[in-house]
């Protein structure tokens, strides 16, 4: 469905992408995985039309260049930074959108339901919470129904619940879309990837599946469990007489912790009859 071959792009004398070879199977889900300034939003620019580059790039068939326009038929986008009419009712902005790309109102209802959108139709997108927003963005990318969506850090400015209902959000849509999304949240990739693309100054270093990325990167990571202050003392008894390295912090605990001992640390709190109220991943 889409597919890079050598896909290059410099900003003067710096290189964005170097060579860049992908290629995102119809009805999978591609995560470009890699910190800021590894290329992964200059891909999804190339794919839109909006830099020019080096290499080919194609949708279904159809070049990025040359025939952008049917490209951007097939794809829905979602940005990092959203922008809307602050003053524009949740109704008033897909009803805009709607008309601009001649989708009848009753699919436009459709788009909100899946995103849980459809009892907020008379909030103004300024009142909007991050996550939100955030659905909105994805009910706008869905209008038209394409077979593609490209999602550029889609949980990036979220907290830690709408995260976890962005990312319900997001595993649903895997039904209905070839899906590229950007991430550096590695605690995310698999939950919605079927695959990743670990980019590095602009050029891909590996691929691998989602259950591959910890050992492959190597950087240690840890686990952050958000409990109720009361847990905190016992969380970190049971944790270290269990041989786990542990500490306190503002709102839980963060273990010291990667790929399968972050499991075994999981267990030991829960099986302390500790409730959890939270996790995630940090790097």
């Amino acid at each position: 469905m889409i597919r890079l071959q050598g896909l290059t792009k410099y900003y003067g004398a710096n290189a964005a992408l170097r060579d860049v070879d992908l290629d995102v199977a119809e009805g999978t889900s591609v995560a470009l995985w890699g910190h800021n300034g590894a290329g992964k939003t200059t891909v999804i620019r190339a794919l839109l039309g909006l830099v020019r580059y080096e290499g080919t790039a194609t949708v279904d068939g159809h070049d990025c260049t040359s025939d952008g326009v049917s490209v951007r038929s097939l794809i829905g986008h979602v940005p990092q930074e959203l922008t809307f009419h602050e003053h524009l009712t949740v109704a008033e902005t897909v009803d805009f959108s709607r008309s601009l790309r001649q989708v009848d109102a009753t699919r436009a209802m459709e788009v909100l339901e899946v995103v849980g959108l459809h009892e907020e139709l008379k909030k103004p997108t300024g009142a909007l919470s991050g996550g939100m927003r955030q659905r909105l963005a994805i009910a706008l990318a869905l209008l038209a129904d394409p077979p593609v969506l490209l999602l550029d850090e889609p949980t990036s400015n979220l907290d830690a619940h709408a995260r976890e209902q962005m990312v319900h959000l997001l595993q649903s849509l895997r039904e209905r879309c070839t899906l590229l999304l950007t991430t550096h949240h590695a605690g995310e990739v698999g939950l919605l990837a079927d695959e990743v693309v670990y980019l590095e100054d602009g050029e891909v270093r590996f691929t691998c599946a989602p259950s591959e990325l910890d050992a492959r990167v190597g950087v240690p990571s840890r686990l952050h469990l958000t409990l109720d202050t009361a847990f905190v003392d016992p969380a970190l008894a049971a944790l270290t007489s269990s041989g786990i390295a542990a500490r306190r912090n503002g709102t839980g605990v963060i273990v010291e912790a990667h790929g399968a001992a972050r499991g075994r640390a999981l267990s030991v709190v829960i099986g302390a009859g500790i409730d959890i109220d939270d996790v995630e991943v940090w790097r």
